[in-house]
């Protein structure tokens, strides 16, 4: 068994650099969710393997070996044992949660709290610059809707002036030339 590590002491960078995509999904490795479990990435497999039908496919998933070789790639040298040949299972969320109740230890449990937690916090993040991002859109909508009717009124002024610069015809009452 390894050493437990204390779910406080583990900063949320941590577990948030341990967060990967794949098929659109945000998930944790296998073997990063063993490390702050606190037991052996073999033990973890072992009980998802026996209580598999907890772990339906949007919970849980194998990397095919594309996906594997790609993680592999992004780590130029693997240390020995540290990343398995046999491509890794990929948890959401939702199957990190499960794995804390298949796994039942109290550190299994504390760190899975913390894990959704970050994951909650990541998720408020994404949806607060969503909504950032719509209130620059409609500002930015205001601005070009101003600019035009700017346009719109230097246009008039324009033509307003063009309008003086022509001489006005005479109104009124004509006299000829010989009563004058």
């Amino acid at each position: 068994m390894k050493e437990e590590i204390s779910p406080a002491i583990i900063p949320n960078e941590v577990i948030i650099n341990k967060i990967y995509l794949f098929r659109g999904v945000k998930v944790m490795l296998d073997s990063d969710l063993a490390e702050l479990f606190g037991v052996e990435t073999k033990r973890l497999k072992e009980q998802v393997r026996r209580n598999i039908e907890r772990f339906p496919e949007h919970f849980m998933f194998e990397l095919t070996k594309e996906e594997n070789d790609v993680l592999r790639s992004q780590f130029a040298t693997l240390r020995h044992g540290q990343h398995s040949k046999y491509p890794p299972f990929a948890f959401s969320e939702h199957g990190i949660l499960q794995l804390s109740n298949v796994l039942k230890s109290k550190q299994a449990i504390e760190v899975s709290i913390k894990i959704i937690d970050v994951f909650v916090q990541l998720r408020t993040m994404v949806l607060s610059n969503t909504e950032i991002r719509l209130e620059v859109e409609k500002i930015k909508k205001k601005v070009d809707n101003q600019d035009k009717n700017i346009e719109v009124i230097f246009r008039y002024f324009d033509e307003l002036l063009e309008q003086k610069a022509q001489p006005r015809k005479e109104i009124g009452y004509k006299i000829s030339e010989e009563k004058k």
